[in-house]
């Protein structure tokens, strides 16, 4: 089994689980978890044609590119610009912060893992773009609650029982970091 459906299928399991701990969570957040974990799995096909191609990790342009076209997007979902770019830029700081280590370790074993390497222009993006119009629909989805005083409960609840990994943790944990919008009492 991939790394990434075995990162699905684990954060899938540990949603459910950590639903039915938090009977007060929404259940709106499940799904939309389950897709930022989706986006973070194809980190590693990412990565892979980052090691192949020797291009940086970092892309400002392209990554301006798909904050725009999120942002474009934003009003039809009745979200605001503001939430939807902090949203994405949170998502693409996640991606990296998985592409990064994959790359120092592959440095490290010098070489890259024998997998299967997906197109990045043809392939991994078509996805991610996908990817982009779930989670903008999710995102709607949850707006309501996330100014909820226990969505940062639910959020740790959730981000702290998917993984013994502790890179894809950490990704998580960066990718949801703006999701929750509380105000001062």
């Amino acid at each position: 089994m991939t790394s990434r459906v075995s990162f699905c299928l684990a954060l899938s399991a540990a949603l459910l689980g950590t639903a039915a701990q938090a009977a007060t969570a929404p259940t709106t957040l499940a799904p939309l978890l389950g897709t930022i974990g989706e986006r973070l799995a194809i980190a590693d096909q990412v990565a892979l044609s980052k090691w192949d191609s020797r291009k940086p990790v970092e892309d400002r342009q392209r990554e301006r590119e798909v904050i725009a076209a999120a942002v474009a997007q934003a009003p039809a979902y009745k979200l605001s610009s503001e939430a939807v770019e902090a949203f994405f830029a949170a998502q693409i700081e996640a991606n990296k912060l998985v592409q990064y280590a994959h790359l120092s370790d592959w440095q490290l074993q010098g070489k890259a893992p024998d997998a299967p390497r997906p197109d990045l222009v043809g392939q991994i993006r078509p996805q991610l773009d996908q990817l982009q119009k779930r989670l903008l629909q999710q995102l709607a989805d949850f707006s309501p609650y996330r100014t909820d005083p226990q969505c940062p409960q639910w959020l740790a609840q959730a981000t702290h029982t998917v993984s013994n990994d502790p890179l894809r943790q950490m990704a998580l944990v960066r990718a949801t970091a703006e999701l929750c919008v509380l105000t001062k009492s």
